[in-house]
């Protein structure tokens, strides 16, 4: 009986290699979906942060008009922050874009006074700009409010539709997973099928026979967890060295959340696969293990 159990034993570990290799690459590839969600983020988040709305103002206001415009606008719930730019600062920039002088053409600076703000994210959609539009060209000192209406147009439009796929992706890749990780441990588990049999006719108890397994699922779930962290982390380096956009995108602590999801999801589907499979075998009768 020993020599017979410790030939299950035997034949039993080969397959925790099989299953911590299947585990780690499904791991793995929901991973670097992770990371590319978490980069799209960023990169829409960084969008969002460049959009700037101007409010431009009629001729030279004198200093107590334009406190009050200021107080009225920072008073705003939308307004994120904003910076008052006089004739000469608007002059500067422009100059600054590459574009041309007109001191050959004209004598006095066109360009005008304004307020440059950026918006709260909840604001930052078109309905939204086009009712802040509305109020503050109802200002009298206001004589037009312009922002990249096709840039955010297009922004909204685009992060419907993203957010609709990237979500039905999510539902689908999780299944994916919870299969995949589910089908790796039953494999690995069945050639155990008769050592937990065993165990069970010499009289041990449901919880003395699945207890060893579990602690071993547990190490075998944070081992591939690791392991896939490392992969991504290593691919990520790789990523960021030659894709200048995504270290412009890189996140440390959304990362670190990334990292140690993975490693909690590995542990817990290879418990929750392994303790399930080890019940299934005992209740099966010894010849329909065969």
């Amino acid at each position: 009986m020993s020599q017979s159990g410790k030939a299950s034993i035997k034949r039993g570990k080969p397959s925790y290699f099989m299953s911590i290799l299947g585990v780690t690459l499904v791991l793995f590839f929901l991973g670097v979906i992770g990371w590319l969600v978490i980069n799209a983020n960023k990169i829409v988040k960084n969008l969002k942060d460049d959009v700037t709305v101007s409010a431009y103002l009629r001729g030279d206001l004198n200093p107590k008009d334009s406190v009050a415009l200021v107080t009225y606008l920072g008073a705003k719930p939308y307004i994120k922050n904003y910076v008052y730019v006089t004739k000469e600062m608007a002059k500067e920039k422009y100059l600054k874009d590459g574009n041309e002088g007109w001191d050959k053409i004209l004598t006095e600076n066109p360009l005008p006074n304004s307020i440059d703000f950026k918006v709260k994210e909840e604001y930052l959609n078109t309905d939204s700009l086009k009712a802040i539009r509305a109020d503050l060209e109802q200002q009298t000192y206001v004589s037009e409010v312009a922002y990249p209406e096709a840039v955010v147009g297009k922004m909204t439009e685009n992060l419907r539709t993203a957010s609709i796929v990237m979500l039905v992706l999510a539902i689908i890749l999780a299944i994916v997973v919870i299969i995949l990780i589910d089908n790796t441990i039953k494999l690995a588990m069945f050639s155990n099928r008769f050592l937990i049999k065993t165990m069970q006719m010499v009289g041990a108890t449901r919880w003395f026979i699945a207890k060893p397994m579990n602690v071993r699922a547990i190490i075998n779930g944070a081992i591939s967890g690791v392991i896939a962290v490392v992969a991504i982390w290593f691919l990520v380096m790789v990523a960021e060295r030659y894709i200048p956009w995504m270290k412009a995108a890189h996140d440390n602590t959304s990362l670190f959340v990334l990292f140690a999801g993975l490693i909690f999801i590995g542990i817990c589907i290879t418990v929750f696969s392994t303790h399930r499979s080890v019940l299934k075998y005992l209740r099966m009768k010894l010849d329909d293990l065969y």
